[in-house]
């Protein structure tokens, strides 16, 4: 207070030791007031410079760095640096929290607020729980295909156990319902057997019988035909005409 005294004192000369305390203090709270705009104005100058530096540097171009030493440097940097935030995460929201790293040689470093066992389980049954239905398709299409096949395979032995049965072999270990249901499956299916073969020789015999009736048409037609040729001819032509339809129709004759 002193010195802002002194400073008034000298800016304002003589006439400083006139002023009552009330004006001292109101041009000590507006001396104040400027130095705090200057301040202000101080930090804005600063910000704005922050600025205009990292327009000039640029942004970080995100590739493999080819320097082994650099990249080792940055991967120590980035990594504690990760483990921090993750540590920061875990305290200030309450989260359970956990980050793997493997380095390029196969190094493994780890962080997690709580067991990190636990953690992967619980991250595993949530997986299974929440994404099992989208996650795998080809993999959840493949045990389809197998619980299908393994269902086929138990049908194919079953059957053919059956088989075996009707066809008379692995009886010894059947019970005397067992041998009854065969035993009367095999009259059925043998029933079926016989009503489909009267069915396949009756139509074949309706076929035949057909196939006669036309015939016999034929026979009919052509016989009608030769007496109709015979009435219209000589009798000279008539006997070559028989002789030659005898020959042509009939069985032939040995000649004397």
């Amino acid at each position: 207070l002193n010195k802002r005294l002194d400073f008034f004192r000298v800016c304002c000369g003589s006439s400083a030791k006139s002023l009552k305390r009330e004006q001292i203090s109101t041009k000590l709270a507006s001396s104040l007031k400027r130095g705090f705009e200057s301040f202000l104005l101080f930090l804005r100058f600063l910000t704005f410079s922050w600025k205009v530096i990292e327009m000039v540097r640029g942004k970080i171009e995100i590739k493999k760095i080819e320097n082994v030493t650099s990249r080792q440097v940055t991967f120590s940097k980035r990594r504690s640096g990760l483990f921090k935030k993750a540590h920061e995460l875990s305290i200030l929201c309450d989260a359970q929290v956990a980050a793997i790293i493997f380095s390029q040689k196969g190094r493994l470093y780890e962080f997690a607020s709580s067991d990190i066992k636990k953690t992967i389980k619980r991250y595993s049954e949530y997986k299974r729980e929440y994404f099992g239905a989208e996650s795998h398709p080809i993999e959840q299409y493949v045990q389809g295909l197998k619980k299908e096949m393994v269902a086929m395979v138990k049908k194919i032995e079953v059957l053919e156990v059956h088989n075996r049965k009707l066809m008379g072999q692995s009886l010894a270990f059947c019970s005397v319902k067992e041998l009854q249901d065969i035993a009367n499956q095999i009259e059925k299916s043998l029933h079926i057997v016989r009503l489909t073969k009267a069915k396949l020789y009756e139509d074949e015999l309706k076929k035949l019988k057909a196939k006669e009736g036309e015939l016999k048409d034929e026979r009919v037609r052509l016989c009608g035909r030769v007496g109709e040729m015979s009435m219209g001819m000589p009798s000279g032509s008539k006997e070559k005409e028989d002789v030659e339809t005898d020959l042509s129709i009939g069985f032939s004759k040995s000649r004397p």
